[in-house]
C-alpha cells in the first residue's frame, strides 16, 4: 500500500525495540527517513538506525532521556541543528512496573507519569514548532488507559491522560498538525513480556477474543497508517488495536 510516505522525515521515540523499532523500520519501507531516538540502548538504536539505512534511508541517533525535560529540551536542539525540521512525531517510547496499588512508591508513581504523559507532553512542546504545515503526530497509548488495570495503576492512569492530551492538542493543532492515538493491547516486546509473565498461561485464551497477543509489527503497521497522509481526515483519534480485549 502506497502510505504517501515517501521523503518525509519522521522522529520516532522509544525506537530502540519492541514498538518503536519496528515503526522504524516500517516508514523506511514506506520510503521515510528516520529520527531514531532512544533513552539508554545505544546498542539497540543503533541496530534499528542499520535497519533503516539497509531499507535505503537515511537514519539519525538522538539520545533523550524522555523523563527529563531538560534533556529534552537538548534533544530538541540537535534536531534542529541536525535536520532543521521534521514531518511526523510517532511517541513509542514506554514504561511499566507490575506493582500492587498499595505498593506503588511515590518515587515510581512520578517516573511512571515522567515517562509516560509528562514525556510526550514535553517532546510535542519542544516538536511541533518545527514540524512542517500537514505534519502527523501519533501518540501511543494502551488498552489499560481505557479499561483500567490491577497492578498496573499508575500505567493505566497515565495512559489515560496521554489518550485526553491527544485529544487536546488534535484541537489545538488543527488544522496544520493531525494528532492521534493508538491504544494496544498486551504487545509481545521486551517491555510487555513482564506483563504477560504476570498472567496466568490461559489469559489469552480466555480474555482476548482473537485469542493470543499482538507482535510489534501488527501494531507498528496501524501506528504507521495512522501517522500518512492516507489518514488526512482523522485527528483527536484513538485507534484500538487490541484483539477485541475492549470493544467500543
Amino acid at each position: 500500500m502506497n502510505l504517501e510516505l515517501t521523503n518525509k522525515l519522521a522522529f520516532v521515540t522509544g525506537a530502540s525495540s519492541g514498538i518503536g523499532a519496528a515503526v522504524a523500520g516500517i516508514l523506511a519501507e514506506e520510503g521515510s527517513d528516520v529520527i531514531v531516538s532512544f533513552g539508554h540502548d545505544e546498542s539497540g538504536a543503533r541496530k534499528t538506525a542499520q535497519g533503516v539505512e539497509a531499507k535505503g534511508r537515511h537514519a539519525w541517533l538522538n539520545q533523550m532521556d524522555i523523563s527529563d525535560p531538560i534533556a529534552i529540551n537538548k534533544a530538541v536542539e540537535q534536531v534542529k541543528t541536525q535536520v532543521g525540521a521534521i514531518d511526523i512525531l510517532i511517541m513509542c517510547a514506554g514504561q511499566n512496573f507490575v506493582t500492587p496499588w498499595m505498593e506503588i512508591t511515590p518515587e515510581e508513581w512520578n517516573q511512571i507519569m515522567k515517562v509516560n504523559l509528562n514525556g510526550p507532553f514535553h517532546v510535542m512542546q519542544g516538536l511541533v514548532p518545527i514540524m512542517r504545515e500537514g505534519g502527523s503526530i501519533v501518540t501511543v497509548a494502551s488498552v489499560a488507559g481505557q479499561t483500567g488495570t490491577p497492578n498496573h495503576v499508575h500505567y493505566a492512569a497515565a495512559k489515560a491522560g496521554l489518550v485526553n492530551l491527544t485529544k487536546s492538542l488534535a484541537r489545538d493543532l488543527a488544522p496544520r498538525i493531525r494528532v492521534n492515538c493508538v491504544a494496544p493491547g498486551i504487545t509481545i516486546t521486551p517491555m510487555g513480556e513482564d506483563t504477560i509473565s504476570s498472567l496466568s498461561p490461559d489469559y489469552a485464551e480466555k480474555k482476548i477474543p482473537v485469542q493470543r497477543y499482538a507482535s510489534a509489527e501488527e501494531i507498528a503497521r496501524c501506528i504507521v497508517f495512522v501517522a500518512s497522509p492516507v489518514a488526512g481526515f482523522m485527528t483527536g483519534a484513538t485507534i484500538d488495536i487490541n484483539g477485541g480485549r475492549e470493544m467500543r
